[in-house]
């Protein structure tokens, strides 16, 4: 199989008067504060002082509990109405090394930590340029799909086999992945034949689902957009795969690893998956949309594979 793989691969002052009254002017007039609450807020930038947005900040109270989180504006600003404490603000964001600091929320008071400035995080060493492969044992292709429009059926596949080529830019790096369609697993027999026969994957005439890519896009920091042709249930479809990059490390053997984590999401009628049948409700028994979560660890591709 390897021989097949390889193969193919070339190239966030005060708000106004106690009891719930809404601050008079500036920025946060017409905001209602609950009278034992206060308003705690920062903003965000970046080494050039340029707003982050959509970085994340969570508050935890002053014993480790969350209280909230959420994301910056697209001015870089969080901004928040909590009870009066102490509390804890951590900030995240792709790429930046993350900002932990605390404040005292006082009632009725506007509680202002000014600029929150993020560095940029030092970036994880990338694989060696030469041929890698995935190594099965410590790796992960899971997906998760809607059932009767309420519960999310897991499921994994867990035969597969895959190659990397690293270049000496990553950029130009290609994969091929092959998967065994008849490794499907939910956990539940009946569900799982159901899945193989001719109303799903069709195993028999399409034995096997393969993802070939050389497009690796640096999306910044650790995160990276694989596009490439997923070919399944005889369609070959583009897809794009959310991957987050997690750096080297030593196995028990001191091997060299590699690993990532990526997503994605298909959806059935674009490789012709469409069995369907509905509930007296007129719900699908099956949802349209598959999410794909991928693990995977790659190893320096051993001689004679």
């Amino acid at each position: 199989m390897f021989d097949r793989l390889f193969g193919k691969l070339g190239e966030l002052g005060e708000l106004g008067k106690r009891g719930g009254n809404a601050a008079r002017g500036g920025p946060l007039a017409g905001l209602t504060v609950p009278s034992s609450a206060g308003v705690l807020s920062c903003r965000v930038l970046d080494p050039v002082h340029e707003p982050v947005r959509q970085a994340e900040f969570v508050v935890s109270d002053a014993a480790g509990r969350k209280v909230l989180a959420g994301e910056t504006d697209p001015y870089g600003t969080a901004l928040a109405t909590v009870p009066a404490g102490e509390y804890r603000l951590a900030v995240t964001a792709e790429g930046y090394t993350p900002h932990h600091g605390s404040a005292v929320v006082a009632e009725g008071v506007h509680t202002g930590l000014g600029d929150v400035l993020l560095q940029i995080a030092p970036q994880a060493p990338l694989p060696e340029p030469g041929d890698w492969e995935i190594d099965p044992a410590h790796s992960q292709i899971g997906f998760t799909a809607r059932h009767i429009g309420l519960a999310r059926i897991h499921g994994r596949f867990n035969d597969f086999a895959g190659a990397v080529r690293i270049a000496d830019r990553m950029e130009h790096s290609a994969m091929h992945v092959v998967i065994d369609a008849a490794s499907i697993d939910t956990g539940v027999r009946m569900r799982d034949d159901h899945l193989r026969s001719g109303d799903f994957l069709d195993v028999g005439t399409y034995p096997t689902l393969e993802f070939y890519s050389e497009r690796f896009a640096h999306r910044g920091g650790s995160r990276w957009a694989v596009t490439g042709a997923l070919t399944l249930h005889g369609v070959s479809r583009t897809v794009t795969l959310d991957t987050q990059y997690l750096g080297l490390g030593s196995g028990l053997e001191g091997e060299t690893r590699g690993a990532c984590r990526a997503t994605t999401e298909l959806h059935r009628e674009d490789f012709t998956l469409t069995w369907q049948t509905l509930l007296a409700r007129g719900i699908a028994a099956v949802g349209s949309s598959i999410s794909i979560d991928l693990d995977v660890q790659i190893v320096p591709k051993k001689a004679g594979n």
